[in-house]
C-alpha cells in the first residue's frame, strides 16, 4: 500500500545526501531536587474502570428482560400445551407435570411491561390451575 501526499512517498523524490554529524553524546537535562517527603499512591485507574464495566453488566436491558418474559410465557403455553395432548391421548407422564412446576417458577419475574405482566400472570394462574388438578390425581 501506498501512500501519497505530503507526509507519504513519492515515487520520484530523490533522497538527500545531507549527512547529521554526530553531537557530543547523549546527556540528561539536571534533574530536580525531589524533597524527600513520601508521596501518595493513588489506587490505578484500571481497577475504577473495571469496577464501572462489572456495574454496567449488573445493569439490565429493558427489552432483554422484555425477550426472556416472552419466551418464558412461549415456553409455559408450549408445556400446557403438552399436557393437553398428554390427558386427551392419555399417556400422560410425571415429567411434564415437573416441566410446569419449573415454567411455573419462572413466570413470577417482572418484565417491566405492564401490559405484558397482565398477560404472564394470566399464564401462571392457567398452570397453576392445571397443577392443582394435577396434583389430586
Amino acid at each position: 500500500m501506498r501512500i501519497y501526499g505530503p507526509n507519504g512517498t513519492t515515487l520520484g523524490s530523490p533522497t538527500s545526501s545531507t549527512r547529521r554529524t554526530a553531537s557530543t553524546g547523549f546527556s540528561l537535562p539536571e534533574a530536580t531536587s525531589v524533597p524527600d517527603e513520601v508521596r501518595s499512591t493513588a489506587a490505578p485507574k484500571a481497577a475504577a474502570s473495571l469496577d464501572a464495566l462489572l456495574a454496567l453488566q449488573g445493569v439490565e436491558d429493558p427489552t432483554e428482560r422484555r425477550r426472556r418474559s416472552v419466551a418464558r410465557g412461549r415456553g409455559a403455553l408450549d408445556v400446557l400445551d403438552d399436557l393437553k395432548l398428554g390427558l386427551l391421548s392419555g399417556s400422560f407422564d410425571s415429567s411434564t407435570v415437573s416441566r410446569l412446576r419449573s415454567a411455573a417458577a419462572g413466570l413470577k419475574e417482572s418484565s417491566g411491561d405492564p401490559g405484558l405482566d397482565a398477560v404472564l400472570g394470566e399464564i401462571e394462574l392457567r398452570v397453576e390451575v392445571e397443577l392443582a388438578k394435577v396434583g389430586r390425581y
